[in-house]
């Protein structure tokens, strides 16, 4: 990073600035353990000799143990694109209006998970829909292991309420799938013919007035082979949607990769393979009562507008553990 012209490539260098975190995000809290080991010894050793000290000596321990155990939750993000960052597209399925809402609930969520964690978003394609919430959207979340951490995320999210679409108040059940995949580098082999590429061009849907975009700057990708389609709207220009749409398309390439390989592991050890795009991963009950629970991990979470808030690491966490069994 300090070598001259560094910069010059910004996408390079941002790139290289990422890698970094993710790798002081494991060291750092490794050498900070090392050291606490340290003084943890001498406190052992004068607490030996003086009763008064068992207290703190206990406080001590605990919080290693915790800080320990987020340093092995981190050191299980070994994956090929783990400590990438994370491109996240939520679309409404069954469930009418209330689907749409409950998309754009869910797509508030990781927004609010990310600025907990102090992640940058990036919000690259939002599809709203004509009565209330979006029909889709894409968002990149950058930061160390986001991708790492959010790829289990991947799946139908269900949830149960009562309507505040439904005028006699009857309970509703709306799904919301999540798709989620790496945000790569162009230094990531991930080969794109163009003819396999049917590029489209619209124009881009927002706010009326001045703000409407009155040329056809609207990206829509479709690669025929495997029929992923993504799209990009969020800038004026058509070049640089159509850049950031080839991202979108490379990194769901790249995540089909990855989900082959998983199959191909899981097959050679007899193992199930990993829940795919479109199985139901988390049920979300605002009635009868209010709970998140995980389908595969069954970790439960008894406050509904926590986890909205963005409180998902807990779910996070589980899963990293659940798939460590599962490949055990």
């Amino acid at each position: 990073m300090a070598a001259a012209g560094f910069w010059d490539n910004s996408e390079t260098a941002q790139a290289t600035v990422a890698r970094l975190k993710s790798i002081n995000a494991i060291v750092k809290p490794l050498a900070e353990l090392l050291a606490a080991g340290e003084d943890l010894a001498a406190l052992i050793e004068m607490a030996q000799e003086d009763d008064s000290l068992e207290e703190e000596l206990l406080q001590e321990l605990s919080g290693m143990e915790m800080n320990l155990e987020n340093l092995e939750l981190k050191s299980l993000l070994d994956g090929p694109h783990d400590g990438s960052g994370a491109i996240l597209t939520i679309n409404a399925r069954d469930g009418g209006t209330d689907a749409n809402d409950w998309a754009e609930m869910i797509l508030r969520m990781y927004l609010q998970w990310a600025q907990k964690n102090q992640y940058t978003s990036e919000l690259l394609d939002r599809q709203d829909n004509d009565e209330a919430g979006i029909n889709s959207a894409a968002l990149a979340i950058r930061g160390p292991m986001a991708y790492g951490y959010l790829k289990g995320e991947t799946g139908m999210h269900r949830l149960v309420r009562i309507s505040p679409f439904n005028s006699e108040g009857k309970r509703q059940t709306s799904f919301a799938s999540v798709d989620v995949s790496p945000e790569i580098t162009d230094e990531t082999e991930i080969e794109i013919d163009s003819a396999d590429v049917r590029v489209d061009t619209y124009r881009a849907s927002g706010a009326g007035g001045q703000h409407v975009n009155k040329t056809d700057s609207a990206v829509r990708l479709t690669h025929l082979p495997t029929q992923i389609v993504v799209q990009c709207q969020n800038e004026r220009s058509q070049h640089k949607n159509r850049s950031t749409a080839y991202k979108m398309l490379r990194a769901q390439l790249a995540r089909l990769e990855e989900v082959k390989r998983e199959a191909e592991q899981a097959a050679r050890y007899k193992d199930q393979a990993r829940v795919g795009f479109g199985s139901q991963i988390r049920n979300y009950f605002l009635h009868p009562d209010q709970r998140v629970k995980d389908a595969r991990t069954n970790f439960l979470v008894g406050n509904f507008q926590s986890v909205m808030d963005g409180g998902i690491q807990p779910f996070l966490d589980s899963y990293l553990r659940w798939r460590v069994k599962e490949q055990g």
